[in-house]
């Protein structure tokens, strides 16, 4: 019953996460923590989120904009592995608040961008990798953050889903790679991982869909739903 519970939780954050490019891990992770334990909860989802973007980048392959993933990488993936070292050693709570206001206000900001027609540079992902990529070693997920700033780029619908997908990915493999490499990454929650992540994956597929018929303004209300919803869950879990 309790993967059937997760399994379940994880189709649907797939497919919504396949639609909007975030949200898996902040609909998963309070499933994983009540499933499975908060310490082993952090290394099943970095193995979740491992297959959650390998499924988008194979949903949206053709789409993937290689130079941007290529420059965000280049920071994202030591500064991702520095604020995993960090993570081992610091509590993330005050983290956690102060990325949850972040998403809120990223709310209107996204909106600002979007009228002002201010358009991110190819070097800015640079600066945003670096950021990012540490923030997300010491965090669950910084997909709402990440988000907007690709759209900022001018990336949208597949290609948007895919390179922020690829990115993502090359964090997060590195973050992986430093739980392991400190032995907080244990076969059992490779398993439990690959096994979530099979439906995330589905969900993924099934997004497909709704991506190629959703209007711009539906997926930016659902854009911003999400970031609400996420700033509020991440506040939650900050200040329990």
């Amino acid at each position: 019953m309790t993967y059937l519970l997760v399994l379940t939780v994880g189709l649907i954050a797939g497919t919504l996460s396949g639609i909007v490019g975030f949200g898996t891990s902040l609909m998963l992770m309070p499933v994983l923590v009540i499933a499975f334990g908060p310490r082993e909860a952090v290394p099943i989802m970095a193995v979740a989120a491992i297959m959650a973007n390998l499924s988008r980048v194979a949903v949206w392959w053709r789409e993937v904009d290689w130079r941007a993933v290529g420059v965000y990488a280049l920071t994202g993936i030591p500064a991702a592995a520095l604020g995993a070292r960090t993570l081992l050693v610091l509590p993330p709570h005050i983290v956690e608040a102060v990325l949850a206001v972040f998403f809120i206000a990223m709310i209107p900001m996204r909106r600002w961008l979007a009228a002002h027609d201010v358009r991110l540079k190819l070097w800015h992902l640079a600066v945003v990798g670096m950021v990012i990529g540490f923030l997300t070693g010491i965090v669950a997920s910084t997909g709402p953050v990440n988000a907007p700033l690709f759209l900022a780029y001018g990336l949208v619908k597949g290609a948007f889903l895919g390179t922020e997908a690829m990115a993502s990915l090359a964090v997060y493999g590195s973050k992986s790679l430093v739980f392991r490499s400190y032995g907080a990454l244990p076969l059992e929650a490779i398993t439990r991982g690959l096994i979530i992540g099979s439906s995330i994956t589905a969900g993924s597929f099934i997004a497909k869909r709704f991506v190629l018929t959703l209007e711009p303004e539906k997926f930016n209300l659902l854009m911003d739903a999400l970031l609400l919803a996420s700033g509020l869950a991440m506040l939650w879990t900050a200040l329990r």
